[in-house]
């Protein structure tokens, strides 16, 4: 029997994609307490490239930041950012307008389009013990169509992502985060309308897979047989794909059109899975921008010198909202919404 099994290489920072995906990053960051300012104490940050500091000391990096950890104005062009905020919280503000807190497992999904500005930043809001942050951020390609889009923001709230629990047949659970495609009977908020993920036929899937030590579980074969997908196992103590064993740390590119089983060892395991059917059309990437042409490149960033994307309405590059405002969202109308039930923090 042939493997489903294509290829493994071991996780780069960013993680390798595929067609339609451009790029996916894996943030775990072990932030200490947090000052008044929630940002990191001085004294952590001593010797730091501040404002380029992407190696793990101390257990975290400070990014872009210099006093909140974080990544302040920046301009993207053509494609999608999806943002699932696991542990600690993103304060998110951007060029039309539109501001927010979240995490818990909220997702933010933003469609970049003709050309928005933003900043993600980490306040550390508490004071008495460590501010975890755990976060994946996915970039999607949108394909020439829609290219120059109008920009938009969507917030999904974690109580509305549909987490399937299930048992195998030994009563081991294995727990499935659907962020984006359908998965049996569950599927998540609808992406917007100009993503490639609208379209059902598009087979986009973002799934989060949480194994319970020796749990058996089998991913479904894909819709679609042009589909490409990765499985990223980025947790764990070892694992049986298909029969292979296989290390934490490696990304799998399987086949789409068979089911693959995963019998997990004696840790708990996790996986990202990113699968869809390609756009299929020339990238040309420059930084934040993603077009099909270099033309189109130099474009957008005349475009950007120009009109900055509509201009930066915050009085900070890096702004970071109240200590205790709780999860929450304006959108771009200036509508306030709030999680269906915020436990606090």
């Amino acid at each position: 029997m042939t493997s489903p099994i294509i290829d493994q290489t071991p996780l780069s920072f960013p993680w390798q994609t595929d067609d339609p995906f451009l790029f996916c990053v894996y943030h775990l960051d072990e932030y200490p307490e947090g000052n008044d300012e929630m940002g990191v104490d001085p004294k952590w940050l001593q010797g730091r490239p501040l404002g380029n500091d992407f190696v793990t000391r101390d257990g975290f990096r400070m990014y872009h930041g210099e006093v909140v950890p974080g990544f302040p104005t920046h301009p993207h062009r053509g494609f999608e950012t999806v943002t699932l905020a696991r542990q600690g919280f993103i304060d998110h503000s951007d060029s039309l307008g539109a501001k927010a807190r979240f995490g818990k497992g909220d997702v933010q999904w933003m469609t970049a389009g003709k050309g928005v500005v933003h900043s993600e930043m980490f306040p550390l809001v508490h004071r008495d013990r460590e501010n975890t942050t755990e976060l994946f951020q996915i970039w999607l390609n949108l394909p020439r169509e829609k290219k120059l889009v109008e920009p938009f923001f969507a917030m999904f709230w974690g109580e509305e992502i549909p987490i399937v629990r299930q048992a195998d047949g030994e009563g081991r659970s294995v727990e499935v985060t659907v962020v984006a495609g359908s998965y049996g009977e569950e599927a998540p908020p609808q992406p917007p309308e100009n993503s490639w993920a609208a379209n059902p036929d598009n087979d986009v899937a973002i799934w989060a897979i949480r194994m319970e030590p020796g749990a058996t579980w089998t991913l479904p074969a894909a819709v679609g047989e042009k589909s490409r997908r990765s499985l990223y196992y980025f947790e764990g103590g070892g694992v049986s794909v298909a029969g292979e064993g296989i290390e934490k740390g490696v990304r799998l590119r399987l086949v789409p059109d068979a089911e693959v089983v995963l019998k997990n060892g004696d840790q708990e395991s996790e996986f990202l899975l990113l699968q869809g059917r390609p756009i299929d059309e020339p990238v040309v990437q420059h930084g934040p921008f993603v077009m099909n042409t270099q033309g189109e490149i130099r474009q957008a960033m005349l475009d950007y010198h120009q009109t900055q994307f509509g201009g930066w309405p915050w009085e900070s590059p890096t702004p970071v909202h109240p200590r205790e405002v709780g999860r929450f969202a304006v959108l771009p109308d200036g509508r306030e919404i709030r999680p269906p039930a915020d436990g606090g923090e």
